[in-house]
């Protein structure tokens, strides 16, 4: 496998992941109640915790995806 492909690689990888958080996101903001019922159904949260966990799930795959997507695509592109 040459840099060049493994840069590529790398950087769909950043792409997609990036593309599912938004998604996630977007579905997380605008279907808020729909999920939020959907999960009481087998997690009995309050609404305040619901948040409080996919925010803080949502900010911990944003630091994998830094981690390692983002950072390992940044050093590839300095040692080349």
């Amino acid at each position: 496998m040459t840099v060049e492909t493994l840069c590529d690689f790398l950087l769909w990888c950043t792409l997609i992941n990036y593309g599912l958080l938004v998604l996630w996101f977007g579905v997380f903001d605008l279907a808020h109640d729909w999920m939020h019922r959907l999960h009481g159904r087998w997690f009995h949260l309050s609404a305040e915790r619901f948040d409080a966990v996919h925010y803080a799930s949502m900010a911990a795959y944003k630091l994998l995806i830094f981690m390692f997507n983002l950072v390992p695509l940044i050093a590839l592109h300095l040692a080349t």
